[in-house]
């Protein structure tokens, strides 16, 4: 079972790259450069870490690597709505992307402790 939420949260992670870089194109150009630059970063570095739990041994190190850039992403969009460059509607779905795979990365991570399995 586990391996196959491993396999969930790519396709998962890729609907929200994808939903992130519509959004940040629509942000006021000099944040466009700054904190969409920022954001873009942590959501490819998100989906790296994704694929390397598939091909590495220690999984719990990536899955909070994962949980991490998940956290600073939450705090990404909380600057953007707060200063209005995103609206309500984008703010809560980009949100509940992240509150989705943040629960699947969490059942992994307890899964990976629990098992000690690298």
């Amino acid at each position: 079972m586990k391996q196959e939420e491993l396999l969930i949260i790519i396709p998962k992670i890729e609907k929200y790259i994808e939903y992130i870089l519509n959004m940040l194109i629509k942000l006021p150009r000099v944040e466009k450069f700054n904190i969409g630059s920022e954001y873009k970063k942590s959501v490819y570095n998100l989906l790296k870490n994704a694929i390397y739990i598939n091909k590495v041994g220690n999984k719990i190190e990536y899955l909070n690597t994962i949980d991490a850039e998940l956290v600073l992403e939450r705090i990404y969009l909380r600057i953007m709505y707060s200063n209005k460059w995103i609206d309500e509607k984008k703010f809560k779905v980009s949100m509940e992307q992240i509150s989705e795979i943040g629960k699947i990365v969490g059942g992994l991570i307890k899964y990976y402790a629990k098992n000690n399995k690298k």
